[in-house]
């Protein structure tokens, strides 16, 4: 067990650089981004639209008492992005056959997982992903990066999600129960969906889009991941600039994929300080006809995690 570990501990953090390079977002060198708005030493980003007025406020769109499970059940056959996988092992106490232990009546269990955060339902961090070597709020790799755990920008350190979210049913709007991959939504398609349900997305929100993607997992994977349906940069730079908290998706990487080059990732993460969900379990709430609600998400606080395996709340 020693020796898989240590394989498994080395792969992980070759690969973790590997994956960084190509997934790195190209920028021009003369953008002025570096510097975050909330100021030079921010961490949280858009997180600071944030309040318990917000709360309160959001509070009252719970009108049903229905509660939504926003993250899907990970396993060994979660589709996951290049190299991630998924391992659960169980352990027993005792003997190894589930006897109680010596002089005692209790019998127990233990469980041990080897998985990459980056699975599944999932937020990333501001430490997954930045351009040119630089994270949000100018920060350099040499700043964050440590193969024990990041040294900045951790998912612990990421406050407890309590707002109202809006989602932007894009099946619908395209008149189909999966939208094709490569659709990319920008401004012009937000703003129409938007209108169309008659909902306006505001400051400190989170915004979800259901694409029907998601449905490719269990049925498709092979398809689910060579490309999808998703948010194009114009779309992220406009959604930033409504000071949205965070923008997801049913689909595994959020934005239009082709064309690959995970622009939005460093146009919401490092320039703009919007926390990305993924995998986000939408088709329930399109099935209600749900177009805002309840956001309730604690994340595990598991110390210098660039992503985390999530499991939001949606109550209507």
């Amino acid at each position: 067990m020693k020796k898989l570990l240590a394989t498994v501990l080395i792969s992980a953090v070759c690969l973790t650089g590997v994956h960084a390079q190509e997934a790195a977002p190209e920028s021009s060198a003369s953008e002025d981004w570096h510097t975050s708005k909330y100021g030079p030493d921010d961490t949280i980003g858009a997180l600071n639209h944030l309040s318990a007025e917000g709360v309160l406020k959001a509070a009252k769109l719970v009108t049903k008492g229905k509660v939504y499970q926003l993250g899907g059940v990970t396993d060994r056959d979660t589709p996951a992005y290049g190299h991630r996988s998924f391992q659960m092992f169980a352990y027993p106490h005792g003997d190894g056959t589930g006897a109680p232990l010596p002089g005692g009546i209790g019998v127990f269990n233990d469980d041990f997982m080897v998985t990459w955060l980056g699975i599944g339902t999932q937020i990333d961090g501001f430490a997954h992903a930045g351009i040119e070597h630089t994270y949000y709020n100018g920060t350099p790799v040499g700043e964050i990066f440590d193969p024990n755990g990041v040294k900045k920008f951790g998912t612990h350190d990421i406050p407890p999600i309590v707002t109202r979210a809006v989602l932007l049913d894009m099946a619908k709007h395209y008149q189909t129960g999966i939208v094709a991959e490569g659709t990319a939504f920008n401004k012009a398609e937000i703003d129409e969906v938007a209108k169309a349900q008659d909902v306006t997305i505001g400051e400190g929100d989170v915004v979800l889009f259901h694409t029907g993607w998601q449905a490719l997992a269990s049925k498709d994977p092979k398809r689910f991941l060579a490309g999808e349906p998703g948010l194009g940069n114009e779309g992220a730079e406009y959604l930033a600039g409504l000071n949205v908290v965070a923008v997801g998706a049913d689909t595994w990487a959020l934005e239009a994929l082709p064309p690959g080059d995970f622009a939005v990732h460093g146009t919401l993460l490092a320039k703009n300080g919007v926390h990305i969900l993924e995998n986000i379990q939408t088709a329930e709430l399109a099935k209600d006809g749900v177009k805002e609600f309840l956001f309730v998400l604690g994340i595990p606080r598991f110390k210098g995690a660039v992503q985390m395996v999530i499991n939001p709340i949606g109550i209507r």
